[in-house]
């Protein structure tokens, strides 16, 4: 079995419009589907940075004299790559998610189809894992979390579930928190709806939205002008931060006019939303609901 199968490989590639003696940066290496590609259109003068926090993905280094992968969350791209000697660089790429990997290897606990130890932790040397969110999170913590990262009707009951359920014994494990929870799965949606909880769970654990905000925000100061960013969402809250960005630069709000009515942003989007073709996803279900967005910097 591959480590990841890389999605809109090509599209998203293209997205960076590389130069062949350009610096680029894939701030989501994994099992380096598109640093291969980014390579494959570099020249010998290139240069590609890469970044990924898992240890597992740091067994998947490529050996090439143009390439450093960089074992840090993305988090700290603008700083690493500044300690590389780089304050710009001319193309961003973002895969974001969860790799093949981590939902096909049991014990990381990223799964619902395994029976495991709750994880989903992306850095395994993380303190806060998904057993401590489920047994140490306060009922209205639990609550906040499902409703707004899986958004969830019933988070409530959710919650009060969990909280109530702990207090005889520990929710160690995916099929204890299944037995916990199974009463409100609605009959014949159970799977989408324990997506949903985990994908709740799992963004708390890594803080992924916060993750992108913070990289997000550091992507005006890195790329040159005309620089491109390549992004790649899988679920509505990560998009809506990406596409509100690339738009506006805010995750929030509108920008400020100026005495004219004209209003100053550090991209313009290229393109259209672009998303898998029905091939792609016949080959590789997890493609189904990955959406790339393009901008160039201004």
């Amino acid at each position: 079995m591959e480590y990841h199968n890389p999605v809109l490989l090509h599209e998203t590639v293209n997205g960076l419009n590389i130069k062949p003696d350009g610096v680029y940066v894939d701030v989501t290496f994994g099992g380096g589907g598109h640093s291969k590609e980014i390579l494959n259109r570099l020249g010998p003068n290139g240069k590609l940075f890469a970044f990924d926090q898992d240890q597992d993905a740091l067994e998947n280094a490529l050996e090439d004299d143009r390439f450093t992968l960089i074992p840090q969350n993305f988090r700290y791209a603008k700083r690493f790559v500044r300690v590389q000697g780089y304050k710009t660089v001319d193309g961003i790429l973002g895969d974001f998610g969860v790799s093949s990997h981590q939902f096909d290897v049991a014990e990381r606990g990223f799964s619902t189809r395994f029976d495991s130890r709750l994880d989903m932790r992306m850095n395994q040397n993380d303190a806060l894992s998904a057993y401590e969110v489920v047994n140490t999170y306060e009922e209205g913590k639990l609550r906040q979390v499902l409703s707004q990262y899986g958004e969830l009707r019933n988070a409530p009951k959710l919650a009060r579930a969990i909280y109530g359920a702990r207090k005889d014994t520990p929710i160690e494990t995916s099929e204890h928190l299944k037995e916990v929870i199974n009463s409100f799965l609605p009959r014949g949606k159970e799977h989408k709806m324990l997506a949903q909880i985990y994908q709740a769970i799992r963004i708390e654990v890594n803080q992924e939205l916060e993750v992108l905000k913070e990289f997000l925000k550091q992507t005006e100061d890195m790329l040159t002008t005309g620089g491109r960013l390549s992004l790649i969402s899988y679920h509505s809250l990560e998009d809506r931060l990406v596409k509100r960005y690339i738009r506006s630069g805010l995750f929030e709000g509108e920008p400020e006019k100026d005495f004219y009515g004209n209003i100053e942003v550090p991209f313009k989007k290229v393109g259209k939303l672009i998303v898998p073709n029905a091939n792609e996803i016949a080959t590789n279900n997890r493609a189904r609901s990955a959406k790339l967005r393009v901008a160039e910097r201004l």
